[in-house]
């Protein structure tokens, strides 16, 4: 089985290494295609206003001068054209993408790409915590449990569309409480500070910045089962459509005419 690995923390983020280990113990044909740069919270966005630039680290290790999207468009379209990946694995992102993360995430879009260009595709986080002192990073914990999870789950049939987000809980190996399949939650709201700040040059610049709050815990979300020490797996669709909104609108708009 061949598989793609990429990321949106990039080319050098620790989580790429993990995955990378995690990837070559499920088979030893792995390509990692992942970004120069950081590229977190760019979604599902291109580069279509500048040239991209592939550079290449080892015969099978590359890095793109782009977007996590890019990455595996490049690497599909491109580097393995002749011999595409049956699963393309994004991550593991250095802290959560859980809720309302997804549509900023570049981990999941990596996985959105990878599924519309009909790959089985998979987001890995780790989840990290909000402990004094500064937030961690357990490793050990997707090491442990994505191997035997990720074998599951590829032997398994897919809908057409659909791929799957992961979430590691900030807790050690042994004291994972299981798994969850969960639906989406929806955080609290951020408070979003912009930072004000002028350069040596005098220009005005900005920076922005989110305050993490605990949220309210729904059960059956994956807010509610990383809380639990629990890995959330939530499969995403790309049909974005609003099902129960359809029906009433339709109603609605036909009464209108």
């Amino acid at each position: 089985m061949r598989i793609l690995i990429t990321n949106d923390d990039g080319i050098n983020a620790k989580g790429l290494e993990v995955l990378k280990a995690i990837a070559l113990g499920l088979s030893p044909d792995v390509w990692t295609v992942a970004p120069e740069t950081n590229q977190s919270g760019t979604s599902h966005s291109m580069t279509l206003h500048a040239p991209l630039r592939l550079r290449s680290i080892d015969s099978r290790t590359f890095a793109v001068s782009g977007t996590p999207t890019d990455c595996v468009i490049m690497a599909v379209r491109h580097l393995l054209k002749d011999e595409p990946p049956q699963l393309i694995l994004s991550g593991i992102n250095h802290g959560s993408n859980l809720a309302d993360d997804i549509t900023y995430s570049g981990t999941i879009a990596a996985a959105m790409e990878g599924t519309v260009l009909g790959i089985r595709s998979i987001a890995l986080s780790l989840m990290m915590g909000f402990e004094e002192g500064g937030r961690r990073a357990i490793w050990d914990t997707p090491l442990a449990h994505a191997p035997s999870l990720i074998a599951r789950l590829i032997a398994d049939t897919w809908r057409p569309g659909s791929l799957i987000n992961v979430n590691f809980p900030d807790v050690a190996p042994d004291d994972v409480a299981g798994i969850a399949v969960t639906r989406q939650g929806v955080r609290d709201a951020a408070l979003l500070n912009i930072d004000d700040r002028t350069d040596p040059w005098g220009t005005p610049y900005f920076w922005f910045g989110f305050e993490r709050r605990k949220s309210t815990l729904v059960d059956g979300t994956d807010l509610a089962a990383v809380a639990a020490n629990k890995i959330s797996v939530t499969p995403l669709s790309l049909d974005l459509t609003d099902a129960d909104a359809l029906l009433p609108l339709q109603k609605k708009l036909s009464q209108d005419r």
